[in-house]
């Protein structure tokens, strides 16, 4: 991750409103992660007897694990103050509605008397509804051109929470006992609703193309597709009022696949910048050189 324009970008380029949200966004992912983590450690992998399910949820704590080192990586880098960093940090504790969120999840760890089915339901809306308010935060500064090494980072990293979430209904799926629906719908429509007390709060004034409003009709949209993939009938009917989130997964794995090719250029090119005979260049540029060529 190149964070050296964000850093230009949250000195220069975000007003007070503006980064603000995007703290706040922030402070609950660097947050989230270790709650997630705690749950797979000492509920789901001790649950699930497939071997799949157990294969997946090993490989998400690993992920789990780069992004409890990638988000404070990225408030250290754009946050300057050191009373702010700690209070971000901090956040479970120092922010009232980033402790809401953190209370309902970490109450589904505990409670001894939920199913599975019910607290995969619930971990669904955690890793679907919790982190996607601050997912399109950030997306939304993707659309304006700012602090690109945060929002490459965010397409990334927005992208295996998709697939936690999409496995979490698919495992739902084939579970035998199942929860009736309307306690399905409990839970989200619980989520939902807190879900939007945070954005009351983290997002007091309007911004461009963002206000509370909009955020909390995305929410209920992100919803819905949940539901819907749990085997329930919407709940809330509303369209995704952020054309940017439409365009996310249209822009895939091109761009992905660019900007680390790009990267990398820019890497060798530096590297012959600091001299060496033509025979050592390129002999360096030909075993670095990535092929598609061998048989597999």
């Amino acid at each position: 991750m190149d964070l050296s324009m964000g850093t230009h970008d949250s000195q220069n380029r975000l007003n007070d409103n503006n980064g603000c949200f995007v703290s706040c966004g922030l402070a609950f992912l660097t947050a989230s992660d270790g709650i997630v983590n705690e749950n797979l450690v000492e509920r789901f992998s001790n649950e699930v007897q497939a071997a799949e399910a157990r294969c997946l949820y090993g490989f998400q704590v690993m992920m789990e694990n780069i992004r409890c080192e990638t988000y404070p990586l990225l408030i250290d880098t754009y946050i300057k103050d050191a009373a702010q960093r700690e209070y971000l940090f901090d956040a479970i504790d120092t922010i009232p509605c980033i402790k809401k969120k953190a209370d309902w999840a970490l109450r589904w760890i505990s409670d001894k008397r939920s199913t599975f089915a019910e607290r995969l339901v619930a971990f669904a809306a955690v890793e679907g509804i919790f982190f996607s308010a601050s997912f399109a935060s950030i997306f939304w500064l993707k659309k304006r051109g700012l602090m690109p090494g945060l929002t490459f980072s965010n397409e990334l990293i927005s992208r295996d929470e998709g697939m936690h979430t999409d496995f979490a209904c698919l495992l739902f799926s084939h579970l035998r006992k199942r929860p009736h629906p309307d306690t399905v719908r409990r839970i989200i429509v619980e989520a939902v609703k807190i879900e939007q007390e945070f954005l009351t709060d983290a997002l007091p004034c309007a911004l461009i193309g963002m206000n509370a409003t909009l955020m909390h009709q995305y929410i209920e949209f992100v919803a819905d597709r949940l539901l819907v993939s749990l085997g329930n009938e919407q709940e809330y009917n509303v369209s995704n009022p952020f054309d940017f989130m439409d365009m996310i997964s249209l822009q895939g794995k091109t761009n992905f696949f660019a900007k680390r090719v790009s990267d990398y250029s820019k890497a060798n090119d530096n590297a012959s910048a600091t001299g060496g005979t033509a025979a050592s260049k390129a002999e360096a540029t030909s075993s670095k050189t990535f092929s598609v060529d061998e048989d597999f």
